[in-house]
């Protein structure tokens, strides 16, 4: 007798087409995920050897760190202080970094700590028995009361390192935040320092037309005095007269600049209720200082635009390797536990004696379980988000490329604007003291009847040029100075985490250390 062929049953057969489907699934995505590594950009961050600018002076790194005090100024000093602590510049710098500090805290927590709540409900019933009649057995009346409490977990293994890339790209936002903060206080500095020394500028400017105003009233009274006594024509007194009024108009138009400018200043370092008196502008311009020696690859690790930009280009290359991780198969842990309790009303026979009570019933269970998620219908999709992230990838290293070449392209300029300003400030001093001696012989010469008036107005209107192109000259070169720190990356220490002051997090533990991915 030959024997009978079984059929499969029907699960059997489902729970086969399960695994086969199970099996091709992870198949398909493992040899996407395989053929889909997308290659890092890798941005040009060549710079040249030397700045063709002058050669600075060597001066120790700290000077680059707080180069406010190079100037020997202790008001500018005590000025940029207290704009980094109290100007709505710094302080809004320093709530833009708690933010991202707290934002980290909160993708930390959901990358490795599962969000499940824990859930209860409690629910009570009233039952009244209207008729029991010809009912056998028990009776079932009254209040009855069900708890039940459940905690389910959902646990993701990282076996592709999918969380691991999450973290980079955490740290690295968290990093370009920090480097952001710091290179808005380090522009808050540059900015407070060139206010002052244009206010500086222009307290000069005012001291030079508040003498040329007093040289032009004596040279008034001394023409109204020969006029009158015959000696010259009353246009010299005329035109001494008009110089006079041109003089005293720019002195009020100097002194509105100058005390619109120390009010802007006072804004800027966070002192806007104060008085304007109680800014002290001294017009006085000193020497520029010596600009450190550096070469153009201090660039990379001094400018903090260059570090963030950095930055944000590992963070985007994460975020790439996250979108190609995520072809591949997910696998989670399901553990869970419950608890129920349920108290409802007994009664022995329906129109009996013998009492009432309650039936409490308490149960508890638990649970342990693991599934896996393959993303095959979401292929084409997964696969234009690594498109899309490819191409933010290389705009990240576009950027990051940019800043470095902008970055040099600062340094340079500025150093050498300063080396012109230095030559000019040179030149025009001399000519500033030449200028003046012409002036003074001319005006002893007028006083003795030896020189008219209009050669003596030409003398002191070459003189009152002089100063004028002088004090310009050493204006810009404190400017240029300012702007040649600020370009080299000065302001701000690359060694020293950011604490800002004031802030919620100040004494925090965080210490920033960015996990640059490399672009390769």
């Amino acid at each position: 007798m030959t024997g009978e062929r079984r059929r499969p049953r029907p699960f059997q057969t489902s729970a086969s087409i399960l695994a086969l489907g199970l099996a091709l699934g992870l198949s398909l995505s493992l040899s996407l995920a395989g053929c889909v590594s997308t290659p890092r950009p890798t941005p040009d961050t060549r710079l040249p050897a030397a700045y063709e600018a002058p050669a600075g002076t060597a001066l120790p790194r700290a000077s680059l760190d707080r180069w406010w005090t190079t100037f020997n100024d202790p008001l500018l000093t005590r000025l940029i202080e207290t704009a980094l602590e109290k100007a709505p510049d710094a302080r809004s710098a320093a709530a833009v970094l708690d933010e991202a500090r707290a934002v980290r805290r909160g993708q930390i927590r959901q990358i490795y700590i599962p969000g499940t709540p824990l859930t209860g409900s409690a629910k009570k019933t009233h039952t009244e028995i209207l008729d029991s009649s010809g009912a056998a057995g028990f009776t079932q009346g009254g209040d009855s009361e069900a708890y039940a409490a459940n905690f389910d977990v959902s646990w993701e293994l990282d076996l592709f390192g999918r969380k691991r890339a999450a973290l980079g790209v955490v740290n690295n936002d968290l990093a370009a935040a920090r480097f952001a903060y710091e290179g808005a206080r380090a522009s808050l500095a540059a900015n407070v320092a060139q206010s002052y020394f244009e206010a500086r500028g222009l307290a000069v400017q005012l001291d030079d037309a508040r003498q040329t105003e007093r040289i032009n009233a004596s040279l008034r009274d001394f023409s109204v005095k020969k006029a009158n006594a015959g000696l010259i024509a009353t246009s010299e007194s005329d035109r001494a007269e008009s110089d006079l009024a041109g003089t005293q108009a720019r002195v009020a138009n100097l002194e509105a600049q100058l005390a619109t400018s120390r009010r802007s200043l006072l804004i800027l370092v966070g002192r806007g209720i104060d008085s304007v008196g109680s800014l002290t502008v001294t017009p006085v311009l000193d020497a520029a200082p010596p600009v450190p020696a550096t070469i153009p690859g201090d660039l990379l690790g001094r400018r903090p635009d260059i570090r963030e930009a950095q930055a944000r280009l590992a963070s985007a290359s994460g975020n790439l390797k996250i979108n190609e991780l995520a072809l591949l198969p997910t696998f989670n842990l399901t553990p869970g536990v419950g608890l129920s309790k349920s108290v409802s009303p007994s009664f022995p026979f329906a129109g009996g004696g013998g009492g009432s009570g309650q039936t409490s019933t308490t149960s508890s269970a638990w649970s342990i379980g693991a599934n896996v998620s393959i993303p095959v219908l979401n292929i084409p999709a997964l696969l234009a988000d690594i498109d899309a992230q490819n191409a933010r990838t290389q705009q990240a290293a576009i950027a990051y490329e940019r800043s470095v070449q902008t970055a040099y392209g600062e340094a340079e300029n500025a150093m050498v604007q300063l080396a012109a300003d230095q030559r000019r400030v040179t030149l025009l001093t001399a000519g500033e003291a030449r200028a003046e001696r012409a002036y003074t012989a001319n005006r002893k010469g007028y006083g003795l009847g030896l020189i008219d008036l209009t050669t003596t107005l030409q003398a002191e209107q070459s003189w009152r040029a002089a100063r004028t192109a002088l004090t310009g000259a050493r204006t810009d070169a404190l400017l240029h100075a300012v702007q040649t720190y600020k370009a080299l990356g000065g302001g701000w220490s690359p060694d020293a985490p950011a604490s800002p002051q004031g802030s919620s997090t100040q004494g925090s533990s965080i210490q920033v250390s960015p996990t640059q991915v490399s672009p390769k």
